[in-house]
Formats: structure tokens, C-alpha cells, sequence
């Protein structure tokens, strides 16, 4: 089981910017972020392989946020600017040990890791 410690969150106005971490204790080959809104189902924020970089990003998300790994340190990070009000949610890291398939970087059954959460509010 790989532990996954967050951090990062807080409370921000629209507009402004928050940058998530998350610290992996040991590599895997995908990370991901989602994030789960009051509310509402947790849902695929963004994904990066953590071999090749290739990035995976949510649709809501395209243009603002920014996912980026540090394979020296196992850390996981998420730039998060322009931020709007339907951005608040709980943000939660994820790690799987296999490649995703075209169109399943989202799929949450194949992460097998999760951090406990770091909460993001962005006020209008």
C-alpha cells in the first residue's frame, strides 16, 4: 500500500491561485488528483504518467490547472489558477501501478492508493 500525504489546501478568492502537494512513499506509474464536491460524486481533476509525463486533464479544468510530478522526491503537485467558486471540493491524491488506457485516466477503481484529502474553498 503506498501512503499518500497531502497538502496545500485553503481558502482562496475567484481569481486567485493554490498550489496542492502530495508526497508518495514509494513510485508508482500514474498519480492523479480528483476532487469531490459537497454534495457530489468525486470526479478525475487530472493524471500524469509518472515515467513518460504525459498528462491527462478534466474537462473543467483544461487551461487553469496544472499537473507536474518530481520523480526525485515522489511528489505529486497541482497549480491551480483562475480559480472559481465550483472549484471548492475536497482534493484528493491517487496512485495506480499501471498505465491508463486511452480514456480511463479517470476511472477511480483503478487506483489502488488514496490520501486522506486536503479541502479547497473558493469564495466569489
Amino acid at each position: 500500500q503506498v501512503q499518500l500525504v497531502e497538502s496545500g489546501g485553503g481558502s482562496v478568492q475567484a481569481g486567485g491561485s493554490l498550489r496542492l502537494s502530495c508526497t508518495a512513499s514509494v513510485s508508482t506509474a500514474c498519480m492523479a488528483w480528483f476532487r469531490q464536491a459537497p454534495g457530489k460524486e468525486r470526479a478525475g481533476v487530472a493524471a500524469i504518467t509518472t515515467t513518460t509525463g504525459r498528462t491527462y486533464y478534466g474537462d473543467s479544468v483544461k487551461g487553469r490547472f496544472t499537473i507536474s510530478h518530481d520523480p526525485a522526491k515522489n511528489m505529486l503537485f497541482l497549480q491551480m489558477n483562475s480559480l472559481k467558486p465550483e472549484d471548492t471540493a475536497m482534493y484528493y491524491c491517487a496512485t495506480r501501478y499501471t498505465f491508463p488506457s486511452p480514456g480511463t485516466w479517470h476511472i477511480q477503481s483503478q487506483y489502488l492508493s488514496w490520501g486522506q484529502g486536503t479541502q479547497v474553498a473558493v469564495s466569489s
